[in-house]
């Protein structure tokens, strides 16, 4: 066991700095303290192993909440869980600060939001990272408490109505989820494609093979996508190809995670994908491109300026209207205990919005939303 944490922690720190060797910049303090404080706290869910070591485990405590999935959620709930794990105290205006939010208390992070449950201390989180068809079916199977996920329950599990009634579905934010090319695409002219074109490089039977064909570069192109049964795949295939469970090409080369689409995209000199938003690298090696539809080209903020002269309307990733927007969800099953509306309730609040989804690039729910997601938990015991 010491020796597979030890593993998950180099793979982790890795992750930092080759994420930070791409942007050609250091890690933040913040950022650092964040992933490798929760290291230890790193759960097993989707790696093949997490059901034998349930077996042979003893009982688990009622203070350990368990949540894990999607990899576009999981820098959300990461960073959640290791601030939580580390407590700060009130004086600490970096990473909690109660009174920046108008919450009144002199209390540690965790000791506030577990108190407001009933908790005399805070319990334990830990977080596993797979995708979300992995883990909606932990959740199901008592593997996890909560189940982080970037498509809808209905799109990655084939249940009855009574099997979908009894997750509980919890929105906790945003993705315009990105097409990114690699960094030799983007430069020899390829900075926008039409949602049309999109669905054709992926779509089943494609014939676009070289980027020339869309006047790029004479390179083949490397179409790399999610694993099937990941969130992001499944919205990907109802948003462009308008079925979640839509054919794709043949050829596609599949990741399991976000993190190594972006590393395979980073590493090719002509690659397409699709990802989370935290995972674009713009100034690196993984920019995201226009989507261009009928009357409009949605684009991040930073290269806008490149369309100006069109005579269509130019957004952003984070409007209602762009086809790849998609909810964040975080569920639980047969409903909500204290210790997941703890931790839900410190994501939902206007402290978790501004410091786990904003930071990460994601878009925070409107604040008619917000009280919409928070009135679904049980109101605090204090």
């Amino acid at each position: 066991m010491l020796l597979i944490i030890g593993l998950r922690y180099i793979r982790k720190i890795n992750y930092l700095v080759t994420e930070a060797k791409m942007k050609d910049c250091k890690l933040s303090r913040r950022k650092f303290l964040k992933y490798s404080g929760a290291v230890g706290a790193t759960l097993l869910a989707g790696t093949g192993l997490t059901g034998c070591l349930q077996e042979n485990k003893p009982s688990q405590t009622t203070k350990t909440l368990k949540a894990g999935g999607s990899s576009t959620v999981y820098p959300i709930a990461s960073d959640a869980q290791g601030v939580w794990q580390a407590n700060p105290p009130a004086d600490d205006e970096e990473y909690w600060g109660p009174g920046q939010y108008g919450i009144d208390t002199d209390k540690n992070l965790a000791d506030y939001w577990s108190g407001l449950y009933g908790f005399e201390e805070p319990f334990s989180i830990t977080i596993a990272l797979s995708h979300s068809g992995t883990g909606l079916t932990n959740l199901k199977d008592g593997l996890l408490d909560i189940a982080d996920a970037s498509a809808p329950v209905t799109a990655e599990l084939d249940l009855s109505q009574s099997g979908y009634d009894k997750f509980e579905d919890h929105v906790v934010g945003f993705d315009g989820q990105p097409i990114v090319v690699s960094r030799e695409v983007y430069e020899h002219g390829i900075d926008k494609l039409t949602l049309d074109q999109v669905a054709e490089i992926y779509g089943e039977g494609s014939d676009i093979n070289n980027w020339e064909q869309l006047g790029g570069p004479d390179k083949e192109i490397q179409v790399v996508g999610r694993a099937s049964g990941s969130g992001t795949d499944t919205s990907f295939r109802k948003n462009v190809l308008g079925d979640p469970k839509a054919d794709m090409r043949s050829d596609i080369v599949r990741k399991g995670q976000n993190q190594q689409v972006q590393t395979l995209v980073g590493n090719s000199d002509n690659a397409i994908a699709y990802c989370a938003i935290n995972f674009v690298l713009q100034d690196g090696r993984v920019p995201s491109i226009g989507l261009e539809t009928e009357d409009t080209i949605y684009a991040i903020e930073s290269i806008q300026d490149r369309f100006s002269d069109s005579n269509k309307k130019v957004m952003g990733l984070g409007a209602s209207e762009y086809p790849l927007s998609r909810e964040l969800h975080m569920y639980t099953y047969e409903g909500t205990d204290d210790r997941e509306a703890a931790f839900l309730r410190m994501i939902l609040s206007e402290f978790g919005q501004e410091n786990f989804v904003k930071p990460n690039d994601y878009f925070k729910l409107s604040e008619e939303r917000r009280k919409e997601e928070i009135d679904k938990l049980a109101s605090p015991k204090q």
